[in-house]
């Protein structure tokens, strides 16, 4: 059941999204060569709960961490630990917080020092396939039209889309209905309603779109071993189109 928020919960949301946003942009000071990911971790969750808030993740299902910090080929879930970030990594840092009862979730694909020209390449495709699928996010559209948006872009540049994750409902919970693929045919699913709010989410990888879990059961990484990147938005779906939560 897709539950769609009052105007008071997308306000409280709104602040939860806001936290987030303001912990990405905190973590940006440190990610340099020779940080640990265990090191970025304890940062954001001193962040968040300076300002109120829990971190969504810390325990979530058994997780250890308070972010998920996942290193090039590592695609998603990655659990912060004694890892040195180098010159010419990538690192994907998925940020949720749960402020006065409700959750805000954003993801983004971060360069380490100077970075390759494939990976620059797939941050950027990567972050513009949300902002093409953002574009689709209106009262009344199809929820699929989001999911199509995305794939014809990141294929149009010879990149793949990941299958087994997807995009998701939030609120009181971390992960509600509906889940939203990030690929397939348009003109599916359920029509969009202001009230909804969504975690949209489109994982890239620069080879095959095929991926495996580590034997920790959360380091998610492409089979082929090559880059990946990830980015969310927590959106709002209005009357008049979308509203982007977890920014400033």
């Amino acid at each position: 059941m897709i539950i769609c928020k009052t105007p008071r919960e997308i306000e409280i949301m709104r602040k939860a999204g806001r936290i987030v946003a303001l912990t990405h942009q905190e973590l940006q000071k440190y990610i340099e060569p020779g940080i640990t990911t265990k090191e970025l971790d304890h940062i954001a969750e001193t962040f968040i709960r300076k300002h109120d808030a829990i971190p969504s993740f810390k325990g979530y299902n058994g997780f250890r961490g308070s972010i998920c910090t996942s290193v090039n080929e590592e695609l998603v879930h990655g659990v912060p630990g004694d890892r040195v970030l180098r010159e010419g990594d990538i690192i994907s840092i998925d940020i949720g917080a749960k402020y006065n009862g409700y959750h805000g979730d954003s993801a983004w694909t971060y360069p380490v020092g100077a970075i390759s020209e494939e990976a620059k390449k797939l941050l950027e495709v990567t972050e513009q396939s949300l902002y093409r699928g953002l574009e689709e996010a209106k009262p009344g559209a199809r929820l699929t039209n989001i999911s199509h948006a995305i794939q014809t872009y990141v294929e149009a540049h010879n990149f793949s889309v990941v299958r087994e994750y997807v995009g998701h409902g939030i609120g009181q919970d971390l992960h509600e209905d509906p889940q939203i693929p990030h690929y397939g045919p348009p003109n599916k699913g359920p029509r969009l309603k202001p009230g909804m709010v969504l975690c949209i989410e489109p994982m890239v990888n620069a080879g095959t779109r095929y991926v495996r879990t580590l034997e920790d059961n959360w380091t998610v990484v492409t089979v082929d071993g090559k880059l990946c990147a990830h980015f969310e938005h927590t959106i709002a779906i209005t009357e008049a189109g979308y509203e982007i939560l977890t920014t400033l």
